[in-house]
């Protein structure tokens, strides 16, 4: 008889496949319709290599989602978890209030209500709670937290879904917008992949005075996006 493999995580298999399941490009959110910029800075700001790409992808990582995103969701998810919902109001109101373009608002909230639609479909979110989102003009980071917030996962388990999920759409856009073949973007999803640990733990350590959104070239790139003659994605 073998013995039992040892275990790594308190993360329970059914946690574990909730996870996997959130990060999945299959999620009915439309994560896939945006490129968050990068369409626009393939034409105007000199993103045309796999290289390029690689090295903007990987500066948006940590200057923008691991500053604002991610780090609101570390602050979401035990909020979700104690029922804490004027918290939650506000890590809402802070991510509504620094989307600075109308796209990149709108692709926040679309993506917020399409997740909470997918939530009153599925097991495992407590149905008040949904209830409570919904009637605060959801953000996705916000919504997100929800989502994982019944698993018995721990916050940093959590981020790290949440930013490969982030991550593969990203690649996906890249391929799209540069465009590239699919063994770069493999490459790309990599070394995004081995720079998200590092990111999650910087964002568990941000307090609300350290959270910020201030990203000046992609911000002006996604106001320019909004009236791209010829584009493929809504952001």
């Amino acid at each position: 008889m073998h013995a039992p493999l040892p275990t790594t995580s308190d993360t329970s298999a059914s946690s574990l496949l909730q996870l996997i399941w959130l990060a999945s490009p299959a999620l009915p959110v439309g994560g896939f319709s945006y490129s968050e910029g990068l369409e626009m800075a393939v034409e105007r700001a000199g993103v045309a290599t796999e290289q390029a790409a690689s090295d903007w992808l990987a500066d948006q990582l940590h200057l923008s989602l691991t500053r604002a995103d991610l780090a609101v969701i570390a602050q979401a998810i035990p909020a979700w978890r104690r029922a804490d919902l004027p918290r939650i109001e506000q890590l809402n109101a802070w991510v509504l209030q620094t989307r600075e373009t109308s796209e990149l608002r709108a692709q926040t909230e679309q993506m917020g209500r399409s997740l909470l639609e997918w939530l009153r479909n599925h097991d495992g979110a407590n149905a008040e709670h949904i209830d409570n989102c919904a009637a605060m003009q959801p953000t996705y980071p916000v919504a997100f937290a929800l989502a994982a917030s019944p698993t018995s996962a721990s916050v940093r388990d959590c981020l790290l879904t949440y930013a490969f999920g982030w991550a593969e759409n990203m690649m996906q856009a890249a391929l799209k917008s540069v465009p590239l073949g699919q063994s770069a973007g493999q490459r790309i999803l990599a070394r995004l992949s081995r720079e998200i640990p590092a990111a999650v733990d910087t964002a568990l350590e941000l307090q609300d005075d350290d959270r910020q959104a201030f990203a000046p070239i992609l911000a002006i790139l996604s106001s320019q996006h909004e009236t791209q003659y010829s584009r493929l994605f809504r952001s």
